[in-house]
């Protein structure tokens, strides 16, 4: 009985390979793949052949075992292209959105921001009278004279505190004076 499945089995294999072969590459369109879709469906012939009768049309079963494993890995190669589109358009997301942000991006705005917030925090900290005719100077935009008129100073008192402010100012912004210096040229 041995004997004579394996001579059932070389003439099957012999007979119908190159057929299921080209049966199989038809659908899955590369002749590596299709070689070993069959030759998985002669070995799942083969390790399943006692549960065949007799008289079953061998080629015809393991046609329909290449069939199927044809099913299950279009199947995979569908599932694998769809995961692949995804991850592309995942990509491509979020590549525009990088690209976007970036173009949305204003090196002045986010310098001058930087700039304007250190100069708030400064001009806060200062004590009352300096910060009073500081504001009064820059965004009053009055005079050292007006401002010693306002304020009952002398003209000195005020350059005096103006003089320590800045100062103070140029410390505080030490890092972002070559760029001040650049925007002011430009």
């Amino acid at each position: 009985m041995y004997a004579s499945d394996i001579e059932r089995f070389n003439r099957l294999y012999r007979d119908y390979r190159s057929r299921f072969v080209r049966f199989a590459k038809t659908y899955v369109e590369d002749f590596d793949t299709a070689e070993d879709i069959v030759m998985d469906s002669m070995m799942y012939y083969w390790e399943n052949r006692h549960a065949l009768r007799h008289g079953d049309n061998l080629p015809a079963y393991v046609l329909a075992v290449v069939k199927s494993k044809c099913i299950n890995w279009l199947q995979r190669e569908r599932t694998r292209e769809d995961v692949e589109s995804h991850l592309r358009q995942t990509a491509d997301w979020e590549l525009d959105l990088r690209i976007a942000t970036l173009e949305a991006c204003n090196p002045e705005k986010l310098f001058s921001d930087d700039v304007k917030r250190i100069i708030d925090k400064t001009v806060t900290s200062l004590p009352a009278r300096s910060r009073e005719i500081f504001i009064r100077s820059k965004y009053g935009n009055q005079t050292n004279r007006e401002i010693a008129d306002a304020l009952k100073l002398s003209v000195k008192s005020v350059e005096y505190h103006m003089t320590k402010t800045m100062k103070q100012l140029r410390t505080a912004l030490k890092d972002y004076l070559p760029f001040l210096f650049l925007m002011l040229f430009i």
